[in-house]
């Protein structure tokens, strides 16, 4: 125990005992900084494997310092963990955040160009499942590390985010990351869980008009659809279907949502959904309930797929969402 000592009639304590209080403080300090920084690549044990969302092992020599992204999604992801800074490539279609469209170019999503590619020296290029086929091949055989994420759900979103935050030294970045999504997607579905059958609205979702297409129920749009209360009248088919208009009007969606800003369409899915004369007599054209979200935010497998869910919730439930 620290002493105490009586001066001029009055106990005070000594000096030890503040210099002991201050040292108890620094080294809180100091661990607190500790706790909250990456690891130092010296305290990993390189090289690495980990594997990837298409089940492929891959070497890792140290944490990446020139970072390409191969879609959109990925470079949300990247932006959204603070490793901007690190990214030297994206495709013609990554346009958020902002910083996005400044990064050199190297080609299309479906169709990057490998010489530019190799061109940048990435130690890190981040792919999807649709680069499997070719160009993963392609720039592995030119020595190149790919890791490819491939989600389908939104579980496997917040996977994809947990990933990237390991291979890239950001683990504490991406949990806190993936705890405010999960957090977001709680207040949602807290809200929704619980309707019952006769009030979780029938939806048709349009990705495109001409032919008109819709999402099965094995894509995450069905999960969007389903935790904002809704029911998916395209649930019994898979991936990105045609569907025909007579069997869109036999369902009588409540709700329409259209996806918007897909390619050079625009708006055009919402003007079709508005306006074609055979939808008519459906409930959502009845009561004006038919909407349009971005598909930058209900279609890309990064962090803003949390606002695809909410502006989904926004257009089933406008009673439960009003904004405040």
């Amino acid at each position: 125990m620290f002493a105490n000592f009586v001066i001029g009639g009055k106990k005070v304590r000594s000096k030890l005992w503040r210099l002991g209080t201050l040292y108890l403080v620094l080294v809180m300090l100091v661990s607190l900084v500790v706790a909250c920084a990456p690891p130092a690549e010296d305290e990993v044990s390189f090289p690495i494997e980990v594997t990837d969302q298409m089940g492929r092992v891959v070497k890792l020599e140290k944490f990446p310092e020139r970072i390409i992204s191969l879609a959109p999604s990925n470079t949300e992801i990247v932006f959204a963990l603070g490793l901007g800074d690190k990214l030297v490539g994206v495709t013609d279609f990554c346009d958020y955040p902002e910083a996005a469209q400044e990064k050199p170019k190297i080609g299309g999503f479906s169709t990057p160009n490998i010489e530019e590619v190799v061109a940048l020296s990435p130690d890190l290029i981040l792919a999807t499942q649709r680069h499997e086929a070719s160009i993963i091949p392609a720039l592995e055989g030119r020595g190149l590390t790919v890791f490819a994420v491939d989600p389908q759900t939104l579980d496997e979103i917040l996977e994809a985010i947990t990933l990237v935050g390991d291979i890239t030294g950001n683990e504490e970045a991406a949990s806190q990351l993936v705890s405010e999504m999960s957090n977001r997607i709680k207040a949602v579905t807290d809200k929704t869980d619980n309707l019952p059958e006769a009030q979780r609205l029938r939806v048709f979702y349009i990705t495109w008009h001409d032919p008109l297409k819709t999402v099965g129920g094995d894509r995450w749009h069905e999960e969007l659809i389903v935790k904002a209360g809704g029911i998916n009248i395209a649930h019994d088919l898979t991936g990105f279907p045609a569907i025909s208009l007579e069997t869109v009007i036999d369902a009588n969606p409540q709700v329409i949502i259209t996806g918007a800003g897909m390619g050079t369409g625009e708006n055009k899915p919402l003007q079709f959904a508005l306006n074609e004369p055979r939808l008519a007599d459906v409930d959502a054209r009845i009561n004006n309930r038919v909407y349009a979200v971005s598909t930058n935010l209900s279609g890309r497998a990064g962090p803003r797929i949390v606002d695809g869910l909410e502006k989904f919730a926004e257009s089933i439930h406008p009673e439960l969402f009003k904004e405040d």
